[in-house]
């Protein structure tokens, strides 16, 4: 069968296992990799506006919910940083293979706030002492580990006129424009020592804030980074003030778009007939890091994807064309999930894709079922 390998006393002992065992069902049924939980969600969640699907295949719709409603991307925005690196790239404006001091890269960083994701592509990279990378490591850090620090080193490198033009190119309708996302988790201190607030006072202050202000706020603190970076101590201040109400101002603000962009953006990517070839020879490394794998090779053409998290959205942005020429692409985003929700869904993820690539039968299933709802 195919793959898809994608790169998350007596009495007391006796209660001590009920508990043991009714806490491995728990960990068991929440790690299940279910694509029927998928289904299901879709169909529980049709009248939903925070849930919203568009899945095309050969360039006919076969499930569409919600499809022009705005919700935050989180990393699957990274997909237009990708497409714009790439341009720069192909147009001699900046050097995939300049080598990039990992420390302007740890000026973005954060600890703690990107799911371990920045420290994830470091491990990797095995570096023994080696302290510099190629730009181009860096845009596949971007997308393969999602690393947030990458990602705006490279808003940076590229310029955020530039990455947000690519929005223009794209003709996408209803994408909000670029703006520092990890810059913006500073805010919160920034406007608590700004205005001596307490607390709850900068929460207040922070959810009456209106989003020119939020993402001027957030430019302004970008650039003084490039000047100033934060020590230590300042980034564990940042840290320590985003607990779970901050974090959901943050997930919130963050870049919104529908799932008709991301569908029209992934045929484009797909077709490979949007952007010229010079283009896709630096962006398919970045985006289609999926075919590094032998078993992938076998069965498809080309594949790329791109998902993203916080502790209350998951989205997903992925095309393949298989060696029988057959073209999918699939645009998920869910925004407002509580844990369990995130969980699953983030867990049978990849087998619902798998299944949707390769089961005939179940892509007319869910044809027919999603047709009439």
């Amino acid at each position: 069968m195919k793959k898809l390998y994608w790169m998350m006393g007596g009495i007391l002992i006796c209660a001590g296992l009920v508990i043991g065992i009714v806490f491995w069902k728990f960990q068991k049924e929440i790690k299940k990799d279910d694509p029927e939980y998928i289904v299901q969600f879709i169909k529980e969640h049709r009248a939903d506006k925070n849930v919203s699907v568009a899945i095309q295949r050969n360039q006919q719709y076969w499930v569409e919910l919600n499809t022009k409603e705005q919700l935050p991307l989180a990393s699957t925005v990274k997909i237009i940083v990708a497409i714009a690196y790439a341009q720069q790239a192909a147009e001699g404006r900046i050097n995939p293979q300049q080598q990039v001091d990992l420390k302007e890269l740890e000026v973005f960083y954060i600890p703690k706030t990107d799911g371990g994701a920045h420290e994830a592509w470091l491990a990797q990279l095995n570096l023994q002492g080696v302290d510099h990378v190629p730009l181009s490591e860096v845009a596949s850090g971007m997308i393969a580990y999602s690393s947030n620090a990458n990602t705006e080193y490279l808003m940076h490198v590229l310029g955020f006129q530039a990455i947000n033009d690519v929005l223009t190119q794209l003709h996408v309708e209803d994408h909000e424009p670029l703006y520092p996302i990890v810059s913006a988790l500073h805010i919160p201190v920034q406007v608590l020592k700004e205005k001596n607030l307490t607390k709850k006072e900068t929460l207040a202050a922070l959810q009456e804030m209106d989003m020119a202000e939020y993402r001027e706020r957030a430019s302004s603190i970008h650039a003084s980074w490039i000047e100033q970076p934060l020590t230590y101590e300042e980034k564990a201040e940042a840290q320590k003030l985003l607990n779970m109400d901050f974090q959901k101002i943050w997930s919130d603000r963050l870049i919104r778009a529908t799932t008709n962009d991301y569908i029209s953006i992934l045929e484009k990517l797909n077709n490979k007939n949007f952007f010229s070839a010079e283009v896709h020879k630096y962006l398919d490394p970045v985006m289609e890091q999926l075919m590094q794998n032998p078993k992938n090779q076998e069965w498809l053409t080309h594949a790329g994807q791109k998902g993203g998290s916080t502790a209350f959205v998951l989205t997903l942005a992925a095309y393949a064309e298989d060696k029988e020429g057959n073209q999918t692409e699939i645009a998920l985003f869910a925004n407002d999930l509580n844990t369990m929700e995130q969980i699953k869904l983030s867990n049978s993820m990849n087998s619902f894709q798998l299944k949707f690539l390769t089961d005939d039968k179940f892509r007319k299933r869910l044809k027919r079922e999603f047709s009439e709802l």
